[in-house]
């Protein structure tokens, strides 16, 4: 499973950016792919996840209304759409999978994922 991360950087607070992941090595439509950040001094937080193979999501409540996950099967890749960013959004984000079909706690909060990216900054400035 190999997973890599771009479209990272720096914009200023009510800016949006768009990262992608694109992924190889796996069945697409057998895992969950995640989205999680993590801040300075701060533990990873699961932004959002999704199940390709039921159509479902998460969302974290910090996150809701402004992120939206989404993928493209054909291009193997999966995107986060960033709105409304703020700095407390300032973090590395990684792109996150594991074999399982239907979200829950375990892996889209509790980060029990098999595989990572190296991840990729943004910086929002105030």
């Amino acid at each position: 499973v190999q997973l890599v991360e771009s479209g990272g950087g720096l914009v200023q607070a009510g800016g949006s950016l768009r990262l992608t992941c694109k992924t190889s090595g796996f069945s697409f439509g057998d895992y969950i792919l995640g989205w999680v950040r993590q801040a300075p001094g701060k533990e990873r937080e699961g932004v959002s996840c999704f199940s390709n193979g039921r159509g479902s999501s998460y969302y974290a409540d910090s996150v809701k209304g402004r992120f939206t996950m989404s993928s493209d099967i054909n291009e193997r890749t999966v995107h986060l759409q960033m709105k409304n960013l703020e700095p407390e959004d300032t973090a590395v984000y990684y792109c996150a999978a594991v074999r399982a079909r239907y979200l829950t706690d375990r892996y889209c909060v509790q980060l029990e994922y098999s595989s990572w990216g190296q991840g990729t900054q943004v910086t929002v400035s105030s």
